[in-house]
């Protein structure tokens, strides 16, 4: 091997120990599919790793859910839950007070109505998503169908993850929610906090709706989705762990040393600032000490030993 190619084979070697960022990866979920053919269609319109989540009794419901299939998106059924605050409530919502059969026969309705479904997340859901016993019952249930359970987030609470202890059902968490508010403004920087927690964390859920707001939004800013920023499915999620290191332990407060009487000795400070040391020159001066390495050993050469100092006697003296 020459000189230059065992330089360059090292160099190359350094430039690949480096570590290299990975891309970020966005899940976005669409809620409340079935009702809005009109602005649901445009959702479609969008790439395929765009899901959507369909209301079961809606009554565009299969409809969607076949079209999607034939795009090969992936598809959730969006289960409605009972919330804490009085308002209407979706046909077949899932109450604390439901028995594991009731709460059995309804999700297995809801995967005749929504076909091809590989997850199931809440729609609305405080009252239930916060009742450890009435998330048992849905982890059971959705054990026997293979689907992951996507968790909304609609309280702090929540009892999904350890309510999913022992079925082996997986359980996702939304980070974002899009569309709180109607305005594209809102919109568009919950779509960018979502991206900024993809590219820190390492992916990220954002849960929005099929709202004339959101679809705009979306239309806008998918197709200049940063580069470091990959679309996935929620399902290419279920083994991701947050890359995000962990908050460091509070330092105790140093014991203040006892002043000492030495003073050090006085220096001229410089008035120039130092050259900074590049990557380039780094590399170089190593390929260089390698190079004269080889030239030594390819010559038959031997570096220069030290000297061994006399006995009782300083060396150089």
């Amino acid at each position: 091997m020459s000189i230059k190619t065992c330089s360059t084979a090292i160099v190359m070697f350094l430039l690949l120990a480096c570590p290299v960022a990975q891309a970020g990866k966005l899940a976005i979920v669409i809620d409340d599919f079935g009702y809005r053919p009109a602005t649901e269609n445009q959702v479609l319109a969008m790439p395929v790793n765009v899901s959507i989540a369909v209301l079961p009794d809606a009554p565009y419901a299969r409809e969607m859910a076949l079209k999607a299939h034939r795009q090969r998106r992936e598809i959730l059924i969006h289960l409605p839950m009972a919330p804490l605050s009085k308002q209407p409530l979706e046909r077949n919502t899932l109450t604390p007070a439901m028995s594991r059969d009731q709460v059995s026969d309804i999700i297995q309705q809801a995967t005749q109505k929504v076909p091809y479904a590989v997850g199931l997340n809440n729609h609305m859901g405080s009252a239930m998503t916060s009742s450890l016993s009435g998330m048992q019952h849905v982890m059971q249930a959705l054990s026997h169908y293979s689907y992951y359970f996507l968790d909304s987030v609609t309280i702090g609470n929540s009892q999904a993850v350890p309510a999913s202890a022992g079925t082996g059902v997986r359980v996702l968490k939304r980070q974002v929610f899009l569309d709180d508010t109607a305005n594209e403004a809102d919109i568009r920087h919950q779509f960018n906090r979502a991206v900024a927690l993809a590219r820190r964390n390492g992916f990220a859920i954002a849960i929005g709706h099929p709202h004339p707001a959101t679809v705009r939004v979306l239309q806008q800013m998918l197709p200049s989705l940063p580069g470091d920023i990959v679309l996935v499915r929620p399902s290419m999620l279920l083994n991701e762990r947050p890359t995000i290191a962990p908050a460091a332990s509070p330092v105790a407060k140093p014991t203040p040393a006892r002043p000492h009487p030495f003073r050090g000795v006085p220096y001229c400070s410089s008035r120039q600032a130092p050259t900074p040391v590049y990557a380039d020159a780094m590399l170089g001066a190593i390929a260089s000490s390698v190079a004269d390495t080889w030239r030594i050993i390819l010559r038959g050469e031997r570096p220069p030993a030290a000297e061994k100092p006399t006995a009782g006697k300083p060396a150089g003296q």
